[in-house]
């Protein structure tokens, strides 16, 4: 550690801290435009300048020079750096005026504004009035994709968009042309962004130059209600804050969690908003003549009643979907059991992870933050791209830190990040155990290898056998201590939550795939499950949030709440429990599901045991203490390894696939938002460009 002055108060920094992150230390306040502590250093606006003692009779700026870079006293004391003198007022006083040279008055019709770097700093360093009489320098808007909208006018050239594409995206969307007052940003013939996590440049930039094309004009921040909670449109669990105003949700935004995502979310959980208005399920529906009508709540539990109570138990059965909070997941769990049903499941793409074989089976147990340590990858059935885009930015973040080796087998897809290419199949995996690939003593030699099994292993009909090969390999490669490499990457939020509390089928049951058998049952309670396809000849009950493909084929319909309007816990992939809170309220006649399942049980006679939130928690964590510690990974055990590591048996050739077909249209939330659809059409539109 190395000792530093700032305005007088000395501090122990790292060396290689810049000048302003040791001001920040301090607790002095330094304006920057350009810094961002999650990109490299441009040093071009020159916001954060700062007087250094013994330096050149000039300021210096604060983002682009090291402690290290400083000379101490001539008796050895440690160097000062002034944040507040003269010096610095009147430097920074002329760098706001020459941005302000060109920047038009935008404030009253600017979606940036009250969120405005450049607003919030010329309030402390700009003048009443200004020297220069030219005309304002005018550059054309550029179309960048329909996620973000441009005015490029306002902007200052800071290149924090143009450096977040290149580093943490990993796409040359965006860069910077011509010289001097004719300098620009813009994308490569004005073509559409292809990243996945395009909507994060919004955030980034310190001006209204992007802003957020689906919210533009919509509400000004301080109108707005926010509510901390947890993203559901991947296994991630990106820590969000929900901005709503009234009953309605008008926006998404990403908080910083270290141990998660970062500063970063995708666009499909930032844009999937308007999604959360559209196509609603506001009241129950009851089949009447082969069609849904409109129904009370009295009507619709009596014919769920009657149904169930002429159908044995073991015709009837349960799935959940991959919305599903852990507390509605055990309030369906305690009704199925209450009435003696084993038919249940919340696996609904088919994967093979089971309870019965430990945690460390299902998780992704090098957790999301200890990808940073790995040092080598092999990535197995997954394209981490379109499954997780932020957990595949921490994967690239590693790559560019350190040339990090990676490995493919699978997809042959863009990751942003250069890779070797073991094969297509599960035969690639057999010959690396075998010793065939030269990749194995890569993995050999690594102090933390990181294998990463993706749902298009597991889902396969010898998704069990691929599990167990893919144990057998991270055994292989030795003891590593404190280390298990071994990472299941789910694409379900519910997952991991759901094999937590065993909703899996009981003695006997019938997985998804024999409850979707025709003939195999006389009732199904489908829970938000608007993936599968459900025979004729069951009856349904659907409890869920839109007209999807569940809700047309169902028999009764029951209105539940999104992710947005109710409180409930989920399980990331690496098993970190957290929670979401409520934002906003159901539509009409919805009601929280956890509600909706107390209510029918005393309908169908069975009463759950809680007539509260408060009271199912208080039982769910007596049960299962570890999920209630919130912002904590439970415990898992490593020996759980050989458990699964015995599974491995023949597989077959099939190539892997990964179960992301389309990026941005992976559940109802999201088929309902006509954002998402356009986004959709677009990448469409551009694949089938390249095919040509």
């Amino acid at each position: 550690m190395a000792k530093i002055k700032i305005d007088g108060i000395e501090i122990d920094i790292a060396p290689e801290a810049t000048l302003l992150q040791a001001a920040e230390a301090a607790g002095a306040e330094v304006p920057r435009f350009c810094f961002h502590e999650r990109l490299s250093v441009a040093g071009n606006c020159r916001m954060c300048l700062v007087e250094v003692k013994g330096g050149p009779p000039k300021p210096q700026a604060s983002c682009a020079m090291a402690v290290k870079d400083l000379r101490p006293g001539p008796n050895g004391e440690p160097p000062e750096v002034f944040t507040k003198t003269p010096m610095v007022k009147k430097a920074r006083e002329g760098v706001m005026e020459f941005l302000l040279i060109n920047h038009p008055l935008d404030c009253p019709i600017c979606d940036q504004g009250g969120e405005c770097d450049l607003q919030d700093q010329a309030m402390a360093y700009g003048v009443d009035s200004t020297r220069y009489q030219e005309n304002k320098r005018a550059v054309e808007d550029k179309y960048i994709g329909p996620l973000v909208k441009t005015v490029m006018t306002r902007c200052i050239q800071c290149t924090r968009c143009v450096r977040f594409t290149a580093e943490v995206a990993g796409v040359g969307d965006l860069g910077l042309i011509s010289r001097g007052e004719d300098v620009e940003i813009t994308t490569y013939l004005e073509t559409a962004m292809a990243s996945e996590l395009q909507g994060n440049v919004v955030d980034l930039c310190p001006v209204g130059a992007l802003t957020s094309m689906p919210y533009e004009f919509t509400a000004r921040p301080w109108e707005l209600t926010k509510t901390e909670s947890i993203d559901v449109m991947d296994a991630l669990g990106s820590n969000i804050r929900v901005d709503t105003r009234g009953r309605e949700v008008l926006r998404i935004l990403p908080r910083i969690n270290e141990a998660v995502n970062e500063e970063w979310i995708s666009d499909k959980t930032r844009h999937v908003v308007d999604g959360l208005k559209t196509q609603r399920l506001d009241r129950p529906y009851v089949r009447v003549g082969g069609k849904l009508q409109p129904a009370s709540w009295n009507d619709a539990f009596a014919a769920i009643a009657a149904k169930m109570k002429s159908a044995k138990a073991e015709k009837i059965g349960v799935i959940s979907g991959d919305l599903a909070s852990v507390e509605e997941l055990y309030a369906l769990k305690l009704l199925a059991t209450s009435i003696g049903v084993a038919n249940i499941d919340a696996r609904v793409d088919g994967t093979k992870l089971h309870p019965k074989y430990g945690r460390a089976s299902y998780l992704f147990n090098a957790t999301v933050a200890g990808i940073e340590q790995a040092d080598a990858v092999l990535i197995i059935g997954a394209n981490p791209r379109k499954e997780a885009p932020v957990l595949n930015a921490r994967i690239r973040k590693r790559w560019l830190k350190s040339k990090l080796p990676v490995a493919v087998i699978g997809e042959q897809a863009d990751l942003t990040y250069s890779y070797d290419y073991l094969g297509a199949g599960p035969q690639s995996v057999t010959a690396l155990i075998a010793g065939d690939a030269k990749f194995l003593d890569v993995l050999k030699a690594a102090k933390a290898p990181l294998v990463i099994v993706g749902q298009g292993a597991l889902t396969r009909a010898d998704g069990a056998a691929l599990l167990g090969l893919a144990a057998k390999l991270a055994e292989s490669l030795g003891e590593k201590e404190g280390w298990n490499g071994l990472s299941i990457l789910h694409t379900a939020a519910s997952r991991v939550g759901a094999l937590d509390l065993g909703f899996v089928p009981g003695e006997g049951g019938l997985d998804v795939a024999g409850m979707l058998a025709p003939g195999a049952l006389d009732v199904l309670i489908n829970h938000g499950a608007d993936e599968v396809d459900v025979p004729a000849g069951a009856f349904v009950v659907y409890i869920g949030t839109h007209g999807d493909k569940g809700a047309h084929r169902a028999d009764v319909v029951l209105p539940g709440a999104a992710y947005t309007e109710k409180s409930g816990t989920f399980v990331n992939t690496e098993g970190r429990v957290q929670l979401a809170n409520r934002a906003a309220f159901p539509p009409g006649d919805a009601r929280e599901d956890w509600a909706i399942l107390r209510a029918l049980s005393d309908v169908l006679g069975k009463r759950l045991p809680f007539n509260s939130l408060s009271e199912l928690r208080s039982r769910l964590y007596a049960e299962y203490p570890h999920l209630a510690q919130i912002g904590s990974i439970g415990a898992s055990d490593s020996a759980d390894l050989s458990k699964i590591s015995a599974l491995a048996g023949e597989a077959s050739d099939a190539h892997f696939q990964s179960t992301i077909g389309d990026f941005y249209l992976t559940n109802p939330i999201a088929r309902a938002s006509k954002t998402m659809a356009t986004c959709s059409g677009l990448r469409t539109e551009s694949l089938l460009q390249a095919a040509e």
